[in-house]
């Protein structure tokens, strides 16, 4: 039999937190966070992280496990989120992973092959050498004639997903964008209810926003000033995350804290569009529009339940 899923995904601010509390709740679920950031201590007021009151007494995995110098990858993730999946079912109860980091949610769903991660650093680190001195473009154009697809997909400011592309195809010959087709078309070894939350774009930008000038109310500068404190430099992966790369800014006086501010507000609203874009890409999902529900979380909840009982799940 297969394993029992259940997935709530969608961009920033969308209200995932409180809907999945509800829902283990009323199913006696665990949650596992799919989120990139939550998993380092110390950062909390930036990654929006669940406050021990809003758990209401649920279980949270893959939260505040590392210190911020330490790694984390998809691989990583993949391998611990596997590992949380089981221990919860093995105790009988249900697994609902959340968050809206889409790439590592797929990395589970389809147990997608890691196995030829590159490692060669010494030609990562060129490639990033490069991309300073020659700028993104430089690097983005070297996949053209490698791999057309991963090209006109990646866009030439993710260089995360760039340099992977290159360090790939060096190391097998052969364009991760064929790999990643190949994967792609693996079903899910999972008993999956796969929801992916969204709103109007212009109360969610306006959400997000209005998130933000919390953040600044609860403290965002102090917490950031306390991690670079503690000796966590910008050029880390940790301090490279939404809130903190842009307060690190301020701390170092690259511009005024307005100008964090409105940096911050703008690029989340970027980063939640990429977000549904991903999701957009995504089979097997249902989508749930919480303004059409008037933001009832109560009948959002009954939808879920409902569905997951014809799934079989519970």
């Amino acid at each position: 039999m297969k394993k029992p899923l259940i997935v709530i995904a969608g961009p920033t601010a969308v209200g995932k937190t409180d809907l999945s509390v509800k829902l283990a709740k009323n199913i006696n679920g665990e949650i596992i966070s799919a989120d990139s950031m939550q998993v380092y201590k110390h950062m909390d007021i930036g990654t929006a992280k669940v406050t021990q009151e809003e758990t209401s007494g649920i279980r949270h995995h893959l939260i505040d496990i590392l210190d911020p110098n330490e790694e984390f990858n998809i691989n990583i993730f993949q391998n611990l989120a596997k590992e949380s999946i089981n221990k919860i079912v093995d105790i009988n109860r249900i697994p609902i992973m959340v968050g809206g980091t889409g790439f590592y949610i797929q990395s589970v769903l389809y147990d997608i092959d890691f196995d030829n991660t590159c490692k060669d650093d010494s030609y990562r680190n060129q490639l990033q050498e490069e991309a300073l001195r020659l700028g993104n473009e430089h690097v983005h154009n070297m996949l053209k004639e490698i791999d057309s697809v991963s090209y006109n997909k990646i866009h030439p400011n993710n260089l995360k997903r760039v340099i992977r592309a290159l360090e790939y195809y060096r190391e097998t010959g052969k364009p991760i964008s064929v790999h990643n087709e190949r994967e792609s078309q693996k079903e899910s070894d999972y008993n999956l209810a796969f929801y992916v939350l969204n709103m109007d774009r212009k109360l969610l930008y306006e959400r997000i926003d209005k998130r933000v000038d919390i953040m600044i109310e609860q403290g965002l500068v102090n917490e950031v000033e306390k991690l670079k404190d503690m000796g966590y430099t910008k050029d880390l992966v940790s301090m490279k995350g939404l809130g903190y790369k842009e307060i690190y800014g301020f701390l170092d006086g690259e511009y005024d804290l307005d100008r964090a501010i409105y940096i911050l507000k703008r690029d989340t609203r970027h980063f939640a569009k990429r977000q549904i874009t991903w999701f957009k890409r995504e089979k097997n999902v249902r989508w749930i529009n919480v303004d059409e529900y008037n933001f009832n979380k109560e009948l959002i909840l009954n939808k879920m339940l409902k569905d997951i009982e014809e799934l079989g799940i519970i």
